[in-house]
């Protein structure tokens, strides 16, 4: 059965992405900052024959951004579409053909394929599986579908807190079962910056 990776993505447009991050840094190295992560985020993933890239964009108007060319075919570019955070998250789990998706975030510099595989290994005996941030978000969230997603998952959820994790981890029914990926940092101060160019190299493989 194919697996579907997708990737959340704003068009890196200035002004538009890493806001946080450029209060502390100027705007245009935060969007230098942006840029530079989505691409090496797409091209190594979309070039992984295990899965199935979907790319879900924001905002509607910009599925065809110069900045999606040639990062996977046209038909596998969709907007996000209208609600908030949570709204817009479920909508892959809904519309996608049949098969596991993973769902991951474009600001993960730490991200690289074996972790992504890790989830997908993860959803072969459990129904979500859940990316911890080390800041008490997630970058990650994967389901089986064996299941119908829960509607409610992301109701009530904090976004852009500490209490982002264990807020849709609360929301899970008790009859579906949740494996835990890596622990990986998603960039959006200057202080988390620094914290990523002090770390060591992460390999490929």
């Amino acid at each position: 059965m194919t697996r579907h990776l997708v990737i959340f993505a704003r068009a890196p447009q200035f002004g538009r992405v890493k806001r946080r991050l450029a209060r502390d840094v100027g705007m245009p190295a935060a969007t230098r900052f942006y840029r530079t992560t989505l691409e090496r985020q797409i091209g190594p993933m979309s070039n992984d024959p295990r899965w199935t890239v979907w790319l879900f964009v924001t905002p509607d108007t910009d599925t065809g951004h110069p900045a999606w060319r040639g990062a996977v075919p046209p038909n596998r570019i969709r907007a996000q579409g209208r609600g908030d955070l949570g709204q817009r998250m479920l909508r892959p789990f809904q519309t996608l053909p049949p098969g596991p998706v993973v769902l991951v975030g474009s600001d993960i510099p730490a991200m690289r394929p074996r972790h992504v595989e890790r989830a997908f290994r993860l959803l072969g005996r459990h129904d979500l599986v859940f990316g911890p941030a080390r800041d008490g978000g997630f970058w990650l969230i994967g389901a089986r579908r064996i299941r119908p997603m829960p509607c409610g998952l992301f109701s009530d959820v904090r976004w852009s807190t500490e209490h982002a994790l264990a807020d849709t981890r609360a929301n899970v029914p008790a009859a579906l079962s949740t494996g835990e990926a890596d622990t990986l940092a998603d960039i959006d101060t200057a202080e988390d910056l620094r914290r990523l160019r002090t770390m060591p190299p992460t390999p490929a493989a």
